[in-house]
C-alpha cells in the first residue's frame, strides 16, 4: 500500500513486480473459510485479515485478467467474513457494530474496527454489494463511543467505550471523515483532540501507527487542521529518514514490527497528498 500511495501500479514501473509478489503472497494466504491469516496471524486474525481485505481491494481492477480472477474469488469470501464478524452480538450492547481480534468476538475496539471499516468502504467505492447498513452501524459505534463534553478528554475516542486510548482517536476521525460524516461535530471534536495531544517525542508509543491516521485523517478535514498537522509531521519526519530512505523502528509494541512497518507507515503519512489511493482520496 506504500507503493500504491505513490501512484505506482501492478505490473508497471520500477516497483510493478514487488507489488505484485506482495498481491499474489497476500492470495496464497487466503483460507476456504474466507479469512486471509497469513503465517502466523496469533490472537490478532482480525487485523490481519481486515489489512489483507483493504488492500486486495484498492487493487482490484488494477491487476492483470489472471490476478484479477483470483481477487474476484478471495475478495468477496473475505469481506462475508467481516460482515458475519460484526453481526456477533456483543456482551456490552455500546460495542454493537464493531469489531475485535476474532471472527466470533462477542466485543469490539477502536482499532480492529477502523481497518474493518475502511476496508468495507473501499469495497463499497469499487462497486462491492456492500450494505449500507453495516457502514452506518459502525459510524453509530464510533460516535456512540466518543467523549463529547468530559473536561480533558472532550472528542477523544477510546479504545473500547467508557476507556482511554492511545492513537484511536485518530482512527475514529479517518473513519467517520470516510463515511459519510466529513467536518460533522464529532469530526471536528476529535480533530480538535488530535491536535492537542500531538507526540513531542519521536518513536514513543504507538507513535507510526498514531502518525498515520492522524495524517489521513488531518487531510480529510483539510483547512488549518492539515496545515497545522503537515507542518508538524514534515518538522517531525524528514529529518529522522536514513541515508538508505528507512525510518528507525520505533519502540514498545511497534518494535517488533522491524524497519520495514515503520518505513511503510511513514510513506503512508508523508504521501497522503499525492491523493493516489483511492480510499484515501478527498
Amino acid at each position: 500500500m506504500a507503493f500504491l500511495a505513490k501512484g505506482h501500479t501492478p505490473g508497471d514501473g520500477p516497483y510493478g513486480e514487488v507489488i505484485n509478489r506482495g498481491i499474489d503472497y497476500v492470495l496464497s494466504t487466503a483460507q476456504e473459510d474466507g479469512q486471509i491469516l497469513g503465517p502466523s496471524p496469533g490472537h490478532g486474525a482480525m487485523y490481519v485479515h481486515t489489512i489483507n481485505t483493504l488492500m486486495l481491494s484498492e487493487v482490484s481492477g488494477m491487476v492483470d485478467r489472471a490476478r484479477q480472477e483470483r481477487i474476484d474469488k478471495v475478495l468477496p469470501k473475505a469481506l462475508k467474513v467481516i460482515l458475519i464478524a460484526q453481526q456477533v452480538r456483543k456482551g456490552d450492547p455500546r460495542q454493537q457494530g464493531g469489531w475485535r481480534y476474532a471472527v466470533n468476538s462477542n466485543d469490539s475496539d477502536m482499532s480492529c474496527s477502523g481497518w474493518a471499516l475502511m476496508s468495507l468502504r473501499s469495497a463499497r467505492n469499487n462497486g462491492a454489494l456492500v450494505p449500507k447498513e453495516s457502514i452506518d452501524q459502525a459510524v453509530e459505534y464510533i460516535i456512540r463511543s466518543q467523549y463529547k463534553d468530559e473536561d480533558g478528554r472532550k472528542g477523544l475516542i477510546p479504545y473500547q467505550p467508557g476507556g482511554g486510548g492511545e492513537a484511536t482517536t485518530q482512527v475514529g476521525l479517518l473513519c467517520l471523515e470516510l463515511c459519510g460524516k466529513h467536518r460533522s461535530a464529532e469530526s471536528l471534536l476529535a480533530g480538535d483532540y488530535v491536535l492537542k495531544t500531538l507526540p513531542t517525542t519521536y518513536g514513543q508509543g504507538h507513535f507510526y501507527y498514531g502518525l498515520y491516521y492522524s495524517s489521513q485523517g488531518m487531510f480529510q478535514l483539510g483547512g488549518t487542521y492539515w496545515e497545522t498537522f503537515a507542518k508538524y509531521q514534515y518538522d517531525m519526519m524528514l529529518p529522522k529518514q536514513n541515508p538508505d530512505g528507512s525510518w528507525q523502528v520505533g519502540g514498545g509494541s511497534e518494535a517488533p514490527a522491524g524497519v520495514c512497518y515503520s518505513t511503510a507507515m511513514s510513506v503512508l503519512a508523508l504521501s497522503v497528498s499525492c491523493r493516489q489511493l483511492p480510499i484515501y482520496q478527498r
